[in-house]
Formats: C-alpha cells, structure tokens, sequence
C-alpha cells in the first residue's frame, strides 16, 4: 500500500515519468515531475495535484479535468484536443507550442498563465479569472471568451475575429492593437473600447 499523508497518497516528486498511459492522477500529488511522450487521451482526472511540473509532448485529448490544479507548470508541445477544464487551478502554469483546439474551460483560476501566441481557435472560456495572464498574440478567432477576469491581462496583438468576448473584463484592451473584426460585445464593453479610442462617451 502506498503511503499516505494527511489521508493522501504521498507525492511523488523529482521524477521523470515516461509512458504514463492510461494512469489515474485522481487524488495524486506530483511535485517536479517530468512527464514525457504519455498518453492521456479520455482520463478522468479529479481533484489530482500537479506542482511545478512539465509535460512534454503528453497528450490530453478528450480527457476531463474537475477541481484539479496544474500550478506553476510547463507545458511543451502537448495536445488538449477536446480537453475539459471544470473548477481547475491553473495559476502560473505556460503553454508552449501547444494544441488547443476544442478545449473547454469552466470556472476555475488561470491568473498569471502564460499563453502567449497559442491558437484558441474555436476554444471555450466561460467564468474564468484570468488576472494578468500573458494572452499576447493570442488566436482567438471564433472562441468564446464569455465572463472572464482579465484585469491585468496582456492582450496585445491578439486576434479575437469573430470571438463572443461577452461578459468579459477588456479594461486592459487597446483596440488599436488587437484584431475584433466581428467579435461580440455588450453594450457595456462597447463604452470601454469607445473610451479605450478616446471618444467622448455620454447617454
């Protein structure tokens, strides 16, 4: 029987785990753990813990993550096909080269993730702090970005064509860097990127 701590299993940390395929992280804590080339393609992860970790090349396709947290972890050139965020904390983690195409994300702290240039391209955010996360460059065409807490964030030179933004905290926005051609916006975002042009904004 493994060892338990605080009526956990005790954390595995200062590895390098390969061919991790079909594991069960449920309940786990990792610390420091390189994990390289597993497949995790429709596991169910709940509540699993993952501390300064880095994840090369692993794939998450179609896989479920509910009340997890992934902090202060790397992620290099993973795939998160269809991959399903519920409640997770993901604070201080960064994407590298990652696929992230279907993913969905409810709820849950990404505050100072780093997502710079990752294509978002038909993602889904709704309900998401995401305080002062490095989203430049962002490609977000088509996703839906509804009810975040940017505040803080960096959304320079991102391309939110078509993208339903709804909701969501553009405090930090300069329209005259990012791309909105066709996005969706409420009334009250519309005064804040009329302000962010510098017009006069009255009733």
């Amino acid at each position: 029987m493994a060892d338990r701590v605080g009526g956990r299993p005790a954390a595995q940390t200062e590895s390098t785990i390969r061919d991790w395929d079909d594991a069960d992280p449920s309940g786990q804590t990792y610390r420091r753990v390189l994990f390289v080339d597993s497949d995790l393609t429709e596991v169910e992860n709940r509540a699993g813990v993952f501390e300064e970790c880095t994840f090369r090349g692993v794939r998450f396709n179609a896989s479920t993550h509910t009340d997890a947290a992934f902090v202060n972890c790397t992620f290099v050139r993973c795939s998160l096909f269809d991959t399903t965020f519920t409640r997770c904390k993901l604070v201080g983690s960064l994407f590298d080269d990652c696929a992230h195409s279907l993913m969905k994300v409810t709820g849950g702290d990404w505050s100072f993730t780093g997502l710079p240039g990752a294509d978002l391209k038909g993602a889904e955010f709704t309900g998401v702090k995401m305080r002062e996360a490095d989203l430049t460059g962002l490609r977000a065409q088509k996703a839906v970005l509804r009810d975040l807490d940017l505040s803080g964030a960096s959304l320079q030179k991102a391309d939110f064509t078509g993208a339903d933004l709804r909701g969501s905290d553009l405090s930090t926005l300069d329209p005259l860097t990012v791309t909105l051609k066709d996005a969706r916006i409420d009334v009250t975002q519309a005064m804040v990127v009329a302000a962010a042009l510098g017009l006069d904004v009255r009733p």
